[in-house]
């Protein structure tokens, strides 16, 4: 018999330790009174910086370029604020068994949020697929959740949202889109710059995030709000949310296949399509549920934390696959995708 042998690397970031160990901070030494809205403050303008990196990074002429590849972007934003909700309605079946109302309100929330950018970009180029169009998916995919997220929150969640009206959504455009924007515009001076501290800068995003989750967390911890979880239910949530990704990223996979996609879009259209972003649905959380955002975003915590661990997983699987030589001719003819655009605008 084979020795078993524990892997040397297990498929976890070290990123996610950093995140249950800043809830651990948030636990013992909450910020309270003024210390707490410094780190509103902070954290406010952490994510609005965020986003003013995501403008600078993506290139306007791949943006443009992107918007070629409708078939795919659609994709993505149908499973992501279509397909996804409907899940989450459908988990309703699940109260009181497997979790309680906020937990529910939680869950349903992670499901309106909308697709990571850099995850999915970077599973995607270690799979071999097509990152410009992760790229612009992920892009697209967080600019329209701006607008779609809220008012896909005020639709399914009702009186759940207590923060949610006219001035809610203004506060998340300005959190987000403006800084994107300003970031776009300002490309010209600042995207080299970008470029060459893409590493620094990685800290700055996961920072940024790190601390929106103190200050969530800590306002949770002054309201009492986690005398409402138990082990149980945290374990059931866990369950359902692996149920979900995992059907996630099946119909993603095998759907993409369906609709005539290479394996290239395809690997694009799973990573895209089956993520929710920590980064935009955090400051959302924040506005739309005020007090109660701690418990609201736990759901959207754990599942950020499995879409990691699995997608890192598969995408190196998928990087193992045979990929097909690809003949001068095969070049020169367009592809499936190609050909039906085509065929259907002429």
């Amino acid at each position: 018999m084979k020795r078993l042998h524990w892997p040397r690397r297990l498929p976890i970031d070290p990123y996610i330790t950093l995140l249950l160990g800043t809830v651990g901070v948030a636990a013992l030494l909450p910020a309270r009174g003024a210390g707490a809205d410094v780190a509103s403050g902070a954290s406010t303008a952490a994510i609005a910086f965020l986003f003013f990196l995501y403008g600078a990074r993506l290139s306007t002429r791949e943006a443009l370029d992107g918007l070629k590849h409708w078939r795919l972007h659609v994709t993505v934003l149908a499973c992501t604020f279509i397909v996804f909700p409907l899940l989450g309605l459908a988990t309703r079946g699940l109260v009181p068994v497997f979790l309680t109302d906020p937990l529910h309100q939680g869950l349903l929330f992670c499901t309106l949020v909308p697709s990571t950018i850099q995850s999915s970009i970077a599973f995607t180029s270690i799979a071999r697929g097509n990152v410009p169009a992760a790229i612009c998916a992920g892009s697209f995919s967080s600019l329209a959740g701006i607008v779609v997220t809220p008012l896909l929150a005020a639709a399914l969640l009702g009186g759940s949202v207590g923060g949610f009206s006219g001035d809610s959504v203004v506060k998340i455009v300005l959190q987000l889109l403006v800084p994107f924007l300003a970031g776009q515009f300002t490309r010209r001076w600042t995207g080299g710059f970008v470029a060459r501290h893409r590493k620094v800068l990685g800290l700055v995003d996961r920072g940024s995030i790190l601390l929106v989750v103190y200050t969530a967390f800590s306002e949770g911890m002054v309201q009492g709000v986690w005398s409402q979880v138990s082990p149980a239910r945290l374990g059931g949530l866990l369950v359902v949310e692996a149920v979900l990704l995992a059907v996630m990223l099946a119909l993603t996979w095998y759907g993409a296949k369906g609709l005539g996609f290479g394996r290239e879009d395809r690997i694009a259209i799973q990573f895209a399509g089956s993520k929710k972003s920590l980064a935009a649905g955090l400051p959302m959380a924040s506005v739309l549920f005020g007090a109660h955002a701690s418990l609201a975003v736990l759901p959207l915590m754990l599942f950020h934390q499995m879409q990691l661990m699995v997608c890192a997983v598969i995408a190196k699987r998928r990087s193992k696959d045979p990929v097909p030589e690809v003949t001068p001719e095969d070049r020169a003819a367009p592809s499936r995708t190609e050909a039906g655009t085509a065929t259907r605008s002429g």
